[in-house]
């Protein structure tokens, strides 16, 4: 059996990795008052344009495009496609999904809510990947049981470092960016239940010091990656103080740019880390 995965660009994983896995990633289309990309924009010329103070809109891919990626694949009998997309409580596009599905009466397909996103959803990918190749005769079913085994256990941790783009996008009232601000509180956030949960909010360091507390209970069988809205000096001064904490070699670890569906909400300025549990 082969199998094909298909996503959308909500994922954030190396482009050169989706290249040799043959992984299809749907674009997101950008809109930034009214000038449409619609084929999304590289990471640095999103975030440039996004100090503009133009919180834009990203569109998912609707069913069309997912009935072109998944019609080749259409019931042939030696290929079983994958198809993984950002959790259903962020966005809509696990309908898009669906629905082609059903127009094409596609039935060698599992359409998998992620119940995460950017570069967690990209761990989640390679994991599964890790896994078909490990066990070349596993059958449709043992593949699907090990993809939602995996996607319990995941779990992103984030640091939103400028509250800004929360207070203009709307999910932070004036009077609470005020006081966050003037106290430098940082808010840290999970992926947890398919939901953005804040869990904390901590002053300066102890921002990372919670971190790393929640990364080291974590799964030492899997790897631990970290990712990063157009900052990667946040990860290289994280990773220059904690990595011995963290026990991980800071020239072998996973580090990945947040794009542009996180870093609409989460600005220039967030980081954090994708596990397992």
């Amino acid at each position: 059996m082969k199998y094909k995965i298909v996503t959308e660009a909500s994922v954030d994983m190396p482009k050169s990795f989706a290249e040799e896995n043959d992984i299809t990633i749907l674009p997101i289309e950008v809109n930034f008052n009214g000038e449409l990309f619609p084929e999304g924009l590289p990471n640095d010329e999103f975030y440039e344009k996004l100090k503009t103070g133009i919180i834009p809109k990203t569109s998912q891919p609707n069913q069309y495009k997912f009935e072109n990626a998944l019609g080749p694949y259409v019931n042939k009998e030696d290929w079983f496609v994958l198809t993984i997309v950002i959790s259903s409580d962020l966005a809509g596009t696990i309908a898009q999904a669906k629905n082609a599905v059903e127009s094409l009466e596609m039935k060698n397909v599992y359409i998998c809510d992620s119940r995460v996103t950017t570069f967690a959803e990209g761990a989640l990918i390679v994991e599964i990947i890790k896994y078909i190749k490990s066990h070349p005769d596993a059958q449709p079913q043992e593949v699907i049981n090990e993809l939602e085994r995996l996607k319990a256990k995941i779990k992103l941790v984030a640091v939103i470092g400028d509250l800004k783009y929360l207070k203009m996008g709307g999910r932070l009232g004036s009077a609470g960016y005020v006081v966050a601000s003037a106290l430098k509180i940082k808010p840290i956030i999970s992926l947890d239940g398919g939901k953005v949960n804040t869990i904390a909010k901590k002053v300066g360091e102890k921002a990372n010091e919670f971190m790393v507390e929640l990364a080291n209970k974590r799964d030492r069988n899997y790897p631990i990656s970290f990712g990063h809205s157009a900052q990667p000096k946040l990860i290289d001064d994280f990773l220059s103080k904690y990595a011995e904490a963290l026990d991980v070699d800071p020239k072998n670890t996973p580090i990945h740019e947040i794009g542009c569906v996180v870093g609409t909400h989460a600005g220039p300025n967030c980081y954090g880390m994708v596990y397992f549990i």
